[in-house]
């Protein structure tokens, strides 16, 4: 028997509008749009990943249901959804602010790294973060 190997591929997250979710993160976070395949009920498989190396990636659900509704934008309640890490803070941070991104606080530097939080179209919260170098 083989080692064991497992990875999260993508992390589902409820929206709205499959198109105007997949402006937002291609346009403003610079997402790669990775699959958008129509199937017969109306639902559609779309994949996104950040740029780079990521081998995760979020998967867009169209909210169905009355309960699906009632969470777009709320799906971790008032924390952190998700963690958006960088190479470059304040590169990423000055572009996405340029594209009109809401960023809730000023960024900070922690001794983990730099990181302010923003929300998305929905208002689910993310950390972009740059993590600092190991010395």
């Amino acid at each position: 028997m083989g080692e064991r190997i497992q990875s999260i591929n993508a992390v589902g997250i409820l929206v709205h509008d499959y198109d105007e979710a997949i402006a937002f993160f291609t346009e403003k976070l610079n997402f790669d749009l990775l699959a958008n395949e129509a199937h017969d009920n109306g639902i559609r498989l779309v994949l996104l990943h950040p740029p780079g190396l990521s081998n995760t990636g979020i998967m867009l659900n169209l909210a169905q249901s009355k309960l699906d509704e009632m969470v777009v934008g709320k799906q971790a309640g008032d924390q952190v959804l998700f963690v958006l890490q960088t190479n470059d803070f304040w590169r990423d941070y000055k572009s996405m602010q340029s594209k009109g991104v809401n960023f809730i606080e000023t960024p900070r530097d922690e001794e983990y790294g730099t990181v302010a939080i923003f929300e998305d179209l929905y208002g689910n919260k993310w950390d972009l973060l740059q993590v600092k170098d190991e010395e």
